[in-house]
């Protein structure tokens, strides 16, 4: 089976594994489980923070950084494509009682910093107060574009005329890092919270990591309890991040170029408009290819997806408006990459 739904469905590597299975445990809640105690200290370390926090998830990371950067009633600026804002159930809203102010992505990732300067609310009666600022790099939303730090640098003087809090949802930080060709520093240097998943194309089976002062982490430990986020023997879990962290990150490489094949590839297939989203044309900066199937193919997105997965055990998930996303991992090779280009040109043949 090759599975390019999402590098979400990453396993664990076989030295994640014996990590696993070797893990020195306590009880985290009681901040006494030796192996999250060096997960949080050596994310902190690579991050440049001064602390950082193990959690379940990206989305609850990203929500304990919104309570902790805006209060109740306040304004949160964000891009109407952010996994923040659509695909996290609104809880920034539902849980923090925080007013999403939403500014369109460009097609590169970014907001418009004027865009983000007039949404910056003035102090009056009839307005919520703004609290803060989130961004995402890599973009998933705009193709998992990846987004220079300069930007970055340019939303903190913004953020620094007014007195704001800048998150950056940095589920997959690491792969702009690679791809850009820089320290990750380079970027959460500007802001004051970020949040990094493990789980995804570093291959940890569960977590994320929340990184900031460490004041900030103090309080999102007891937001990440009130949260039902608090986790017992994690180690267990926390023996993977670190290898994830150790190992994983210097080949993201392998995976970005095997999706700049796949990109090369469909578009050589007729019926097949490649990239579908909004980048530059044959443009994949980092380990997503999207696409999507012109009027004239013979099949239908539904039939692809059942094709591939009943007749060439490849799996591919059909999004919206029937834009389809690859996304190559480390669980998937080179030689799939060629495997399932020939299962495209089959079906579309």
């Amino acid at each position: 089976m090759i599975d390019l739904r999402s590098d979400t469905v990453t396993r664990p590597t076989p030295e994640m594994m014996e990590a696993i299975a070797k893990a020195e445990l306590g009880d985290d809640v009681w901040g006494d489980d030796p192996t999250v105690i060096r997960l949080e200290e050596l994310a902190a370390a690579r991050l440049g923070m001064e602390a950082s926090l193990f959690v379940p998830s990206g989305t609850m990371g990203n929500l304990i950084a919104s309570l902790l950067n805006c209060a109740r009633g306040e304004e949160l600026i964000l891009g109407d494509k952010a996994h923040l804002f659509r695909n996290e159930a609104g809880n920034v809203s539902v849980v923090g009682g925080i007013h999403p102010h939403v500014l369109k992505n460009q097609p590169d990732g970014t907001l418009a910093l004027d865009e983000i300067e007039a949404a910056v609310r003035a102090e009056d009666v009839h307005y919520p107060r703004t609290g803060a600022i989130a961004l995402e790099n890599t973009q998933n939303g705009c193709g998992g574009v990846a987004i220079p730090s300069a930007y970055f640098a340019a939303v903190r003087q913004i953020a620094d005329r007014h007195g704001l809090k800048v998150h950056l949802d940095g589920a997959r930080i690491f792969d702009a890092a690679v791809a850009l060709d820089v320290p990750v520093t380079d970027f959460t240097q500007q802001v004051d919270t970020i949040m990094v998943c493990l789980s995804k194309s570093l291959c940890a089976p569960v977590g994320s990591m929340l990184a900031s002062s460490g004041e900030a982490i103090y309080r999102a430990r007891k937001i990440r309890k009130m949260l039902g986020g608090g986790m017992r023997q994690a180690g267990i879990l926390a023996a993977a991040g670190i290898v994830a962290l150790e190992q994983m990150v210097d080949r993201l490489a392998e995976d970005h170029a095997n999706a700049r094949r796949m990109a090369e590839g469909l578009q050589e297939i007729p019926g097949i408009h490649c990239p579908a989203m909004p980048l530059p044309p044959g443009t994949v900066t980092t380990n997503m290819v999207y696409f999507k199937l012109d009027d004239e193919a013979p099949v239908t997105p539904r039939s692809l997806v059942e094709q591939m997965d009943e007749t060439y055990q490849i799996k591919i998930e059909n999004g919206s408006h029937g834009k389809f996303r690859l996304v190559p991992h480390y669980w998937v090779t080179a030689e799939d990459v060629e495997t399932t280009l020939a299962a495209f040109r089959d079906i579309l043949s």
